[in-house]
């Protein structure tokens, strides 16, 4: 269901009234009734959430999980109940885990329904009445003040001085100025239909009444709900490149299996049922049935140490991705800036000055800041300033600055007052002052301020207003202006009484010029930082908001998004519709600085990157934000000032909203991807290594290893070692290297020929020892020669991948360096995966179980000997691989 596509702003008030069958009295009962029927209550609908059942059943959905769930049902077929056992419990595992982790992130998905404002004060019957904002039907005439939450959309009908915060569903910082009159625009953005008051934004100032247009999924917060609901689940880069693993292990595996089966049958030395077990043992041994557990588990890992550092995961495979992400798209408002107008600039006395610097104890003659307080609406409250925020932070600076805010009001109470208007960009108040006489204080536009002022106030004098003095004040209004700050004049004058017609025309004369006020949005103090941080590891940072292009490109220059003179990298919403979406992925690298943007746009740009190939991390806090956090890669929502609907749609939540923590997380995916890396090579190339030596065996007719041999090798010397490999710290300069994108993947950057020549060595070497022990036999019996043969190489199998486990530390890295050993628990891991493995043959009673014999300190010297060579051999490997890189 998509909002209507009528264009309310396009329309009179008496069109608009007549289309709803409704009048400025309100509906009737009988109306009420009839329209709740027709459009149901004024409620957001929201995606059923799957059962534990349903997500437990997702987790089978792996390719590799279904071979190993076949593995161990063959087993079961074959009497193998033991192997089948250990096969399926490394399965069912793995699925509780990933069930775990989504349950547990799923708490705020339907947040969608919490956020609609709990009440309305609507005219019905002709009489004001307050109801639940789900029974608001369209025809209802709302009542609006100052606090209030706009229970739907509404076409405004009255409007006295009305500004409504739309931060949310537009991302602009600056509460709009409402109207009632028509806009003829055919084309406008959504912060731009000022005759418009949007379901779920905030009143701030003023009051007004507009008649209901659209409820629920009509509005345009239920236009991003549906589009959130319709999204279509994306998969990660970590979940593409298992299961690419997934099916290049199983077409290998099955292609071996059935070599080795039909070469077995041909020789004919070996029945179908021992063949079949065969197969099955180099099943066993190609597939790493302790990958998706590893990934799990390490995934997991990372995900308590990102929380240590405020990055909290709603999605185990996000993660990974951060470290992968090559473009961060981050909303400006609540998330590069703090979403709250700081006091900047001071003019007075002539002089600029910034506000930080200021002490209104050198300005005892100036009335400028007293103005700033006694022009003003703001209430102080026990939870803080309420009130327009504008005002707020003229308060706030003068709270900061350690005057007695309460007290200069009380002593100067206002008496009377013109309000704000939009024409005339002008308010004034009057105060009665301690003599009996009154001030009147004026604020508004620079520009309006000037024309009604003819004197201007220096240090202890006035002088007349001259045109030097008015060009000095607006060109530093204009270089104020060009900076993106919000510059307000204030004028005053003291007079003996209060004239009896309070009109602008009259009060607003002759004033005497104060000074200027410059405010911003400020940026986070750690952003800019960050962004030096994130573009030094690669990643382009975008600028993506709902503010006009001067304030976005001002902010974006200040955090070093953009340079100074790169005006040409920003882009409106308004050039993005005049595109196509050919065009647009011609030019996107181009921008970097998306201004006065819809939802809608977000989503556009978001795609454009992802089909140049990009990884893309969307940030945002609003309402406005769900559609693009959840079509992006991963998306990031504010912790502390994100709406609850963000942070459902989001992959990442940041719980200090820190932007900064942002490059941590990136760091600590680049980890964790290095750390799966090198389980995965760590994993594949001992199982290479087990299949070569089966393969061989088989081919030349040995005794060979059996199922449970394999399985208890893979299961003490892949699963403790696999997993602490997880927990290895990041190497050096990992956030000085480029993203790896999207094409990268596990067996990129050498990775895939290291788990040839190493699964190759790892082979040869076991099948060296075995070679030894037929042909330098201990032992003269010919069934003992090969039972300590078949003993020796089940041994060298298990305790050369405990050695390789160092290797695998560093993909290149040399394992002679001060880190090797400061893993502690990848210490342990080596020695409890050396004990449970030496204790099949040494402890008397387990060695008939695993049909093992056992060694003496001849055939242990030899095992010992040819396990440590691989560490040897790899060494020299990577030593000639580190001078190659390095030319």
């Amino acid at each position: 269901m998509k909002a209507t596509k009528v264009k309310y702003y396009n329309q009179s008030v008496e069109d608009v009234l007549k289309a709803q069958g409704s009048s400025p009295e309100g509906l009737t009962d009988a109306q009420v009734q009839e329209s709740l029927t027709k459009h149901g209550p004024n409620q957001l609908e929201t995606k059923k959430n799957t059962t534990l059942l349903q997500k437990f059943i997702a987790q089978f959905k792996d390719l590799m999980i279904i071979v190993l769930i076949a593995a161990a049902i063959i087993s079961v077929f074959v009497g193998e109940g033991v192997d089948a056992i250990i096969i399926l419990l490394v399965v069912v595992l793995n699925a509780i885990f990933g069930v775990f982790q989504e349950t547990k992130a799923e708490e705020a998905i339907a947040a969608l329904k919490e956020l609609s404002a709990p009440q309305a004060h609507v005219k019905r019957n002709g009489k004001v009445e307050t109801i639940k904002s789900e029974d608001v039907v369209p025809g209802d005439i709302v009542l609006l003040e100052a606090g209030d939450i706009i229970p739907a959309d509404l076409r405004l009908i009255e409007s006295a001085g009305l500004k409504v915060e739309e931060a949310a569903l537009t991302g602009e910082s600056v509460p709009v100025e409402k109207q009632i009159a028509i806009l003829n625009d055919k084309k406008l953005p959504i912060g731009d239909q000022t005759n418009m008051a949007f379901m779920n934004s905030n009143v701030t100032y003023g009051r007004g009444s507009g008649v209901v247009v659209g409820t629920g999924m009509r509005t345009e917060v239920g236009q991003i709900a549906n589009m959130i609901n319709n999204a279509e689940e994306t998969t990660t880069p970590l979940q593409q490149n298992l299961a690419q693993l997934s099916k290049v292990l199983t077409g290998l595996i099955l292609v071996i299996a059935a070599i080795v089966f039909v070469v077995g049958m041909i020789r004919g030395n070996e029945s179908l049922i021992n063949m079949l077990l065969t197969a099955i043992s180099l099943a066993v041994a190609a597939i790493p049935e302790g990958l998706p557990a590893i990934v799990t588990i390490t995934l997991a890992l990372g995900t308590q140490r990102m929380a240590k550092r405020h990055a909290i995961i709603r999605k185990l495979p996000a993660v990974e991705t951060l470290g992968g992400t090559q473009i961060i798209a981050s909303d400006k408002t609540g998330t590069l800036t703090q979403n709250k107008m700081t006091v900047e600039k001071v003019f007075v006395n002539n002089q600029l000055h910034d506000a930080q610097n200021v002490q209104l104890k050198d300005y005892p003659y100036n009335h400028l800041f007293e103005l700033m307080i006694l022009n003003n609406d703001t209430k102080q409250t026990k939870e803080g300033l309420i009130g327009d925020p504008t005002e707020t932070a003229l308060v706030q600076f003068n709270l900061n600055k350690h005057e007695d805010v309460d007290k200069l009001i009380q002593s100067e109470k206002r008496v009377a007052e013109v309000p704000f208007d939009s024409e005339r960009k002008l308010m004034s108040t009057y105060n009665q002052l301690p003599d009996g006489r009154y001030i009147q204080t004026v604020k508004g536009a620079p520009d309006e301020l000037l024309q009604r002022t003819t004197l201007f106030e220096i240090e202890n004098d006035v002088k007349p207003m001259d045109d030097t003095e008015r060009k000095l004040i607006l060109e530093t209004n204009h270089e104020l202006a060009t900076q993106a700050i919000r510059v307000l004049g204030f004028a005053y004058q003291i007079v003996d009484e209060i004239p009896k017609t309070l009109s602008s025309e009259i009060v607003e004369q002759e004033l005497i010029f104060a000074g200027l006020i410059g405010m911003i949005d400020p940026e986070r103090p750690e952003v800019a930082q960050a962004v030096v941080e994130a573009k030094q590891a690669g990643i382009r940072p975008l600028m993506i908001t709902g503010d006009h292009r001067d304030t976005a490109s001002a902010i974006a220059k200040r955090l070093g998004i953009i340079g100074e003179n790169d005006d040409q990298a920003v882009i409106s919403g308004t050039e993005l519709d005049e595109m196509d979406d050919k065009t647009f992925a011609k030019k996107v690298k181009q921008y970097s600085v998306y201004a006065r943007v819809a939802p809608e746009h977000k989503v556009r740009i978001v795609n454009a990157w992802q089909k140049q190939g990009k990884v893309v991390a969307m940030t945002g806090d609003g309402v406005n934000d769900a559609p693009s956090l959840k079509q992006a890669d991963i998306g990031v929502a504010m912790g502390i000032t994100g709406t609850e609907v963000s942070k459902g749609a989001s992959d990442m939540i940041l719980a200090d909203d820190n932007f900064s923590t942002i490059v941590v997380a990136v760091e600590e995916g680049r980890k964790v991807f290095a750390n799966i890396q090198k389980a995965i090579q760590y994993l594949l190339s001992a199982n290479l290594g087990e299949v070569l030596t089966l393969f061989v065996m088989t081919m030349m007719g040995w005794q060979i290893l059996a199922p449970v041999h394999i399985l208890w090798i893979n299961l003490v010397t892949d699963t403790f070692p696999a997993i602490a490999l997880g927990l290895e710290p990041a190497e050096k300069n990992v956030m000085k290297q480029k993203p790896r994108g999207r094409e990268s993947n596990f067996l990129s950057g050498g990775v895939a020929g290291n788990v040839v020549y190493q699964g190759l060595l790892e082979g040869l070497i076991t099948l060296a020892v075995y070679g030894i022990a037929i042909w330098f036999p201990v032992h003269a019996s010919y069934a003992q020669v090969h039972a300590d043969a078949l003993t020796m190489a089940f041994a060298t199998l298990g305790l050369i991948q405990l050695f390789h486990a160092f290797n695998s530390k560093s993909i290149h890295g040399s394992i002679f360096s001060a880190t090797t050993l400061k893993n502690k628990f990848f210490n342990w891991s080596i020695v409890v995966s050396f004990i449970l493995l030496a204790a099949t043959i040494v402890v008397p009673g387990l060695n008939d179980i695993f049909h093992v014999s056992h060694l003496d300190l001849h055939q242990w010297a030899i095992v010992g000997g040819a396990s440590i060579s691989i560490v040897i051999l790899v060494e020299i490997v990577k030593w000639f691989q580190r001078r190659f890189a390095a030319r």
